[in-house]
C-alpha cells in the first residue's frame, strides 16, 4: 500500500508539474504574440516610412528637373537664322528678336513699359550668363520691367513681337521707325522687310 501511495504521489506531482508548465507556456504565448505583432507593426511602419521618403525624393527630383528646364539648359536662348534681311538673331525657338531705338545701350534699363511690354515681350534668360549660338555681340542681362532677367546684346535689351505668330515672321521690322531686327554682331538691321 505504501508503494501505491508513493506511485500516486509521484503521479500527482508529475501532473501538477505538467499543469504548471502548461500554465506558464499559456501565459507566455500572448506575450510572444504581442512581440510578434509589435515586430510586424514596426516592419510595416518602416516600410511606410521608406515609401514616404522615396516619394519625397521623387518629388524633389521632379522639382529639380523642373528648375533645370527653366534655365538655359534646354539650349541656347539666342541663335541665328537666314532671312531676306540677311542673317538675324532669333530666340531659342526661332522667333525673330528685335531692339528698340528708345533703349539706351548700357543703361541697365528698358524703355519699354506698360502696354509696350504686351506688344514687345522681353527675351528672358534663366541665368545671368545666357547661352547663345552664332551670336557675336556681347551678351548680358538686366532686370526687365516685368521683374525677370532680360537678355541684352551689346547692352541693349532684346524683345520679341507679339504679332509674329511663327518662326520666320519679321512683322515687327521698322514699326514706328524704332523697332528693328538684330544682326548677330548686335547691330540693328534698319532696311527691308519680309520673312525667312
Amino acid at each position: 500500500m505504501r508503494r501505491i501511495t508513493r506511485t500516486t504521489t509521484v503521479a500527482i506531482s508529475a501532473v501538477a508539474a505538467l499543469a504548471a508548465v502548461t500554465a506558464c507556456s499559456t501565459q507566455e504565448e500572448p506575450a510572444a504574440q504581442e512581440t510578434a505583432t509589435e515586430a510586424t507593426t514596426g516592419e510595416e511602419e518602416a516600410t511606410e516610412s521608406d515609401d514616404m521618403e522615396s516619394e519625397d525624393t521623387e518629388s524633389e527630383d521632379m522639382e529639380s528637373e523642373s528648375e533645370d528646364m527653366d534655365d538655359d539648359s534646354m539650349g541656347p536662348v539666342l541663335g541665328t537664322a537666314d532671312s531676306e534681311l540677311g542673317e538675324i538673331v532669333v530666340d531659342g525657338v526661332g522667333m525673330t528678336v528685335y531692339v528698340f531705338d528708345n533703349d539706351e545701350p548700357g543703361s541697365g534699363t528698358s524703355a519699354c513699359e506698360g502696354d509696350c511690354l504686351a506688344a514687345w515681350p522681353p527675351v528672358h534668360a534663366g541665368s545671368e550668363e545666357p547661352e547663345v549660338e552664332g551670336v557675336t555681340a556681347e551678351v548680358g542681362t538686366i532686370t526687365g520691367n516685368d521683374g525677370e532677367l532680360q537678355v541684352t546684346l551689346d547692352g541693349r535689351p532684346v524683345y520679341l513681337f507679339a504679332n509674329d505668330a511663327a518662326p520666320g515672321e519679321v512683322s515687327g521690322q521698322g514699326v514706328n521707325d524704332v523697332w528693328w531686327v538684330v544682326a548677330p554682331d548686335g547691330s540693328a538691321v534698319t532696311e527691308g522687310g519680309g520673312g525667312y
